[in-house]
């Protein structure tokens, strides 16, 4: 069977496939000269401009996109296809190459450094991007886990590629074994639906499980309706595959490795980790939970409300105990995780849209708060709190820029885009009937208050001695950076609703 293809649908992840490639050919032949890894930065953000370009294009011109489609089983049947573009899809792609942009500008200040081989750097950065760019257009398991790996696989070398890094081996090492695991556990509860169903399809699988579309030829067990399906072979797929998901999103408890990855890897890496790769993997999980599961919504809407409230609960409270900077952020990112998870676990008919409007708000804040993080560490190696003192009497922008991200981390004015992203998580929750979930928000809000806010203000608490060398933390890509962040952080505080209506 021939399947044509729609070129349209699947320009982003094309563009960002072909200009890495033409990245590694570019650092094979180019000769080496001072201005060659400002070339090869150059040609990564053109890609990344290009993809998000298509991107756009795509949401104006309103369509629903389809192609990788098999034709249907029965006369009546629907066409099932593996690659789809809808709103989840634009949202996502969206979120992840807006925040790739900053990642490629913080990753021209890192590659300054020489220690980093820097065509490797951005040829693996822009497969990570072709896999995060593609598995929220996934619709079918294969095209799913794909594209998972593509995420993944990438990270493990990016993380280590700093030269004479031991900490950075040792956290790509960790990253690595528990990437394996997860994507064992995650195969194995594919490979479970599929025999109960005899689908790849997300749409196929939900049919029958539901017993809507009975197919004697199906090559699963399944040969009538939900009848005939194992009732403790598909609670054991559904708690596999929140398992192996759980890993990629550093959910409780699969969150152990978050702290010593983020820490040990460069801090690029570090805000890919905890903005694009966890988009990754929420988009995949909430298509599973969402299209594959969704009349099992009664199997699995109570472990993710579990996993949601003890995930929420641990990244706070092991934020509470951190000194250094980027492992109270890994923390953080535990939590803010959790407070993803919330709306999934009401099963509400708009959770999906409450967790997508959550992460994308999120996403803006958080990877701000690691390119000033990135800024404040090219004079700070250590890069603990208290390096962090008197920072409004050096640099007084960098300051004020931090300082904003946390106060709409945590929620408060001015911070209006943190404030009305858990607003509309808290109302999802509360309308779905989920009391006791609200209440173990609202409990765990009031302590990321409590870090948040300290960080916040050592900013502004004189430090005499550490303000000799004001001068030395300028970095123009990181500038930028941190720019690009502010600006989307207060368009999302002034109008939220560039987010609250494109999920609606």
């Amino acid at each position: 069977m021939i399947q044509s293809i729609d070129y349209a649908a699947i320009a982003p992840p094309l563009i960002l496939a072909l200009v890495a490639g033409m990245v590694l050919l570019l650092d094979a032949f180019l000769p080496r000269t001072p201005r060659t890894p400002l070339t090869l930065g150059l040609v990564t953000m053109a890609g990344v401009l290009g993809a998000l370009a298509a991107v756009v294009a795509q949401a104006v011109q309103g369509a629903r996109l389809r192609t990788f489609c098999v034709p249907a089983g029965l006369p009546g049947a629907q066409v099932s296809c593996s690659f789809v573009v809808d709103g989840l899809t634009l949202i996502f792609g969206g979120v992840i190459l807006a925040a790739a942009v900053v990642v490629v500008l913080l990753s021209w200040a890192q590659l300054a450094e020489r220690a980093i081989p820097t065509g490797e750097w951005y040829f693996l950065l822009l497969c990570t991007l072709t896999g995060a760019v593609t598995l929220p257009a996934s619709r079918d398991l294969i095209m799913l886990v794909v594209a998972l790996e593509l995420v993944s696989l990438p990270v493990f070398a990016l993380t280590a590629l700093k030269r004479y890094d031991a900490r950075g081996s040792e956290a790509a090492l960790k990253l690595f074994l528990v990437s394996v695991i997860s994507t064992a556990v995650m195969l194995f509860g594919v490979s479970l639906l599929y025999g109960l169903t005899g689908s790849v399809h997300l749409d196929r699988i939900a049919a029958r499980l539901d017993g809507t579309t009975p197919d004697a030829g199906s090559a699963g067990i399944l040969a009538g309706g939900l009848g005939e399906v194992p009732g403790g072979v598909l609670t054991v797929a559904v708690v596999l595959v929140l398992a192996g998901f759980g890993f990629k999103v550093a959910a409780v408890p699969f969150h152990f490795w978050a702290g010593d990855v983020y820490q040990g890897a460069p801090v690029p890496v570090a805000a890919l980790l905890s903005v694009i790769s966890k988009a990754a993997g929420f988009a995949g999980l909430i298509l599973v939970l969402t299209i594959a599961l969704a009349g099992q919504a009664g199997l699995w809407a109570p472990l993710v409300a579990v996993l949601a409230a003890l995930t929420m609960t641990a990244g706070n409270l092991l934020a509470l105990r951190q000194r250094h900077a980027v492992r109270l952020l890994a923390w953080s990112s535990v939590a803010q995780s959790g407070y993803i998870l919330a709306p999934l676990g009401v099963a509400g008919k708009t959770a999906a849209a409450a967790s997508t409007a959550y992460l994308a708000i999120y996403a803006a804040m958080n990877i701000g708060a690691f390119a000033v993080v990135m800024l404040v560490s090219r004079t700070r190696e250590r890069n603990e709190l208290d390096d962090y003192r008197g920072l409004a009497f050096r640099s007084p922008a960098a300051a004020l820029a931090l300082g904003f991200f946390l106060i709409c981390l945590a929620g408060l004015p001015p911070g209006l885009a943190g404030l009305f992203a858990k607003i509309v998580v808290f109302r999802e929750i509360v309308h779905g009937g989920a009391g006791w979930l609200a209440v173990v928000m609202a409990v765990n809000t009031v302590i990321g208050l409590y870090y948040y806010i300290a960080w916040t203000a050592r900013l502004f608490t004189p430090a005499p001695g550490l303000a000799a060398d004001a001068g030395r933390t300028t970095a123009r890509p990181v500038t930028i950076a941190i720019a690009v962040a502010v600006v989307a952080s207060v368009a999302l505080s002034v109008a939220p609703q560039l987010v609250l209506s494109a999920v609606g």
